[in-house]
């Protein structure tokens, strides 16, 4: 095959724009990113509202969200005076969805900092408790005390204006997942394209259109419809991932996949990939072999079922040398006296022995 990583679609895909990753998987282990904490900013404050400030963690690209816009984000938010986390929509991996000018009462500060970002922005907002959730707090969930000040960690994704103020839940079926099959097919384009953060938050959006509350209403042909979009966008999502080497997330976006095609070909090769460059070695050669079962001929699964042996071998060599090291070499054995020299001496002191106690008796 000419690309290496192109598994020849027995996994029942016929999207001929699925993406596929590139480069072989090597097994080591990243350090796990810290969401508990409220993150250290260092950028600049901006004063957007009396009681909304806004630090740019990460810059965006293209324009604003105008009012109306459908926006779709990540967000983390903590109380402010304890560091207590709420709140945290990437942990669920379901995006928010907020119409501008249409976000409930205790997110009017955080929908004036999405007013302010482009998409793919990440930013942190400081909220004053006034536009938070306010005098009384909330006591069910999430739980808030009150007059407690809030900070979000936020990411839009994206926003579409195509659909001005109509929210997901006012799209018939077929709208739903025609703005996602148009999402989809943007972040493939920006995927060729080489820009992976672009697809990602393409992919993002189309996936917020086929959320769990609509996916469980559909049944026959129009799950089937459903399916066939949103399983491609996590896996092409999953790809991203692996690309930017964020791989418990694309474990999460194949798990998902094989949850509803338990043999998906695709999914179980990507989370194999994952799985080996965290080091779950065991876990990515039951996914790989399982790849195999259904794609015996596909090159990519073989040549990774290799790289984790030639894995297996260097860990064992290099085990065994650090405990050559520890132990030491093992002690020379002593040579053994002949038979008959021991013989010879045992005959001497019986000898002597003997001469003894005859002179011993003639004295006597």
């Amino acid at each position: 095959m000419a690309d290496p990583d192109v598994l020849s679609s027995p996994s029942g895909s016929d999207d001929d724009n699925d993406i596929v990753t590139e480069g072989s998987a090597f097994v080591h282990n990243e350090p796990a990113q810290d969401d508990k904490d409220l993150p250290k900013v260092e950028s600049e404050m901006e004063v957007l509202h009396e009681k909304v400030k806004k630090q740019i963690i990460k810059e965006g690209h293209g324009k604003k969200p105008p009012k109306l816009a459908t926006c779709f984000l990540n967000y983390r938010a903590w109380v402010k005076s304890t560091s207590h986390k709420f709140e945290d929509s990437w942990q669920e991996q379901r995006p928010i969805e907020l119409i501008l000018g249409k976000e409930k009462a205790e997110m009017a500060g955080l929908g004036i900092g999405i007013a302010s970002m482009r998409s793919g922005e990440r930013a942190l907002f400081h909220v004053g408790w006034e536009l938070g959730y306010g005098k009384e707090g909330n006591f069910s969930f999430p739980n808030v005390p009150p007059m407690a000040d809030l900070v979000y960690e936020v990411e839009l994704i994206g926003f579409d204006e195509a659909k001005e103020g109509k929210a997901r839940s006012d799209m018939t079926v077929e709208e739903r997942i025609e703005a996602a099959e148009r999402r989809k097919v943007e972040g493939n384009d920006y995927f060729k394209e080489k820009k992976v953060d672009e697809a990602m938050q393409q992919y993002e959006m189309a996936i917020a259109y086929m959320g769990d509350d609509f996916m469980f209403q559909l049944f026959g042909k129009y799950r089937d419809m459903a399916l066939a979009v949103k399983n491609p966008c996590h896996l092409n999502m999953a790809a991203c991932l692996i690309k930017l080497k964020r791989y418990e997330e694309a474990i999460g976006q194949c798990t998902i996949v094989l949850s509803e095609d338990e043999n998906n070909v695709k999914a179980l090769f990507r989370r194999g990939k994952a799985r080996a460059e965290l080091g779950q070695t065991d876990a990515a050669r039951e996914d790989f072999e399982k790849a195999r079962k259904y794609a015996p001929q596909d090159k990519a699964i073989v040549r990774e079922l290799h790289l984790l042996a030639a894995h297996d071998k260097a860990v064992y060599q290099k085990q065994k040398e650090i405990y050559k090291g520890i132990f030491g070499p093992r002690p020379e054995p002593k040579p053994m006296r002949s038979n008959w020299l021991v013989l010879f001496w045992q005959w001497l002191v019986a000898l002597v022995c003997r001469l003894f106690r005859i002179h011993r008796s003639k004295a006597d």
